[in-house]
């Protein structure tokens, strides 16, 4: 997220697995999460330190908010941005008891996980299972 205002023609000097992150990145419906590991298997390569490390140096202009740690919580430093996007998605949350440190919910990730077997459009990279 720290290019989200890269100069124009930027994107052309991606990774071609950056671009590949990117693209998965962009096919997840509003309401719905993956994981950074859930990205790499439909991939079929690399891993979550992989995708999180694409994510952080170029995942400004797509839904970064989509792409989450596997334990719901979230993100470092981008919380209350990310709660935002996922209030007005509607995606599934678990609130926070009041005993907890900032009081911030978690993604329900029972409920806000997509498996990306039906892609919008009908279309997208293959699932590998």
């Amino acid at each position: 997220m720290s290019r989200e205002n890269e100069e124009p023609g930027a994107a052309d000097e991606l990774p071609e697995y950056a671009e590949r992150v990117l693209e998965v990145a962009e096919l997840i419906p509003p309401g719905r999460v993956m994981t950074y590991g859930d990205i790499a298997e439909w991939l079929g390569e690399g891993g979550p330190r992989q995708v999180g490390r694409v994510m952080a140096l170029y995942g400004g202009p797509v839904p970064w908010w989509r792409v989450v740690r596997a334990d719901g919580a979230l993100l470092p430093g981008h919380e209350l941005s990310a709660l935002d996007h996922y209030r007005e998605e509607g995606t599934p949350l678990r609130e926070a008891p009041r005993s907890a440190a900032g009081h911030l919910p978690r993604l329900d990730m029972r409920r806000a996980r997509w498996d990306g077997d039906q892609p919008p459009g009908g279309t997208g990279p293959p699932h590998s299972a």
